[in-house]
């Protein structure tokens, strides 16, 4: 995985400085060459004045362009924790689809074992000669079954068509760089199991109408 920019430390203000006050205009002589002298010794001074000024304005222009790189990256880290969060939250939305289908399953199997159950016991029941008619019972029981079996096959079907969708939605972001997409999407083991029930749930079938010995 690519390293996560950290952001640099805050830059440090210049320190407030004291200017001294502007050099007051100096008192001219009457004669040119004194004259010419004193003005020179105040152009120095405004000079030096203005120089220290300018000193100072590079700092703060100084200040001011750390301060804008500081929140670039500033930006950047979060830009990148922004990408990271919504990849994250792709996985997380896939294990959320794993945990509804697990629902359907638990569901489907409670149904698929209660028919079953239903049908076998009222099949004993008759076979011992302890009621006469047992063919409502069964058919409720059959009836469980293919529930089970019909709810399981809408759930797996949900599950394919969301995990598609949501894959070519992490593909098309990834694509346009608003996610990294560098975590994998391992096959869900939630599915597999779905699959071996719903071949027990047509083997029951198969038994309870088709009177074939599957389970012995």
């Amino acid at each position: 995985m690519s390293s996560q920019p950290q952001p640099k430390a805050t830059p440090k203000r210049p320190a407030r400085i004291e200017l001294p006050p502007v050099p007051p205009l100096p008192q001219v002589s009457d004669k040119p060459e004194i004259a010419s002298t004193q003005y020179s010794t105040h152009r120095t001074k405004l000079s030096t004045f203005r120089t220290q000024l300018s000193e100072h304005r590079t700092d703060l222009s100084e200040y001011r362009t750390d301060l804008s790189t500081y929140r670039t990256d500033l930006s950047t880290h979060r830009t990148e924790m922004s990408m990271r969060r919504t990849g994250m939250s792709f996985q997380r939305t896939r294990m959320s689809d794993d945990r509804t289908l697990m629902s359907v399953i638990r569901t489907s199997l409670s149904l698929i074992g209660f028919g079953f159950t239903i049908y076998q016991g009222f099949s004993k029941l008759h076979d011992a000669g302890a009621i006469a008619n047992p063919n409502a019972p069964r058919n409720f029981g059959i009836a469980l079954v293919c529930l089970g079996i019909l709810m399981l096959i809408v759930g797996m079907v949900h599950h394919v068509q969301f995990m598609l969708e949501l894959r070519r939605t992490r593909r098309e972001m990834k694509r346009q760089g608003l996610v990294h997409g560098e975590s994998r999407f391992p096959v869900s083991i939630t599915f597999m199991v779905s699959l071996g029930l719903l071949l027990l749930g047509f083997l029951a079938i198969a038994n309870m109408v088709f009177k074939l010995a599957v389970f012995g």
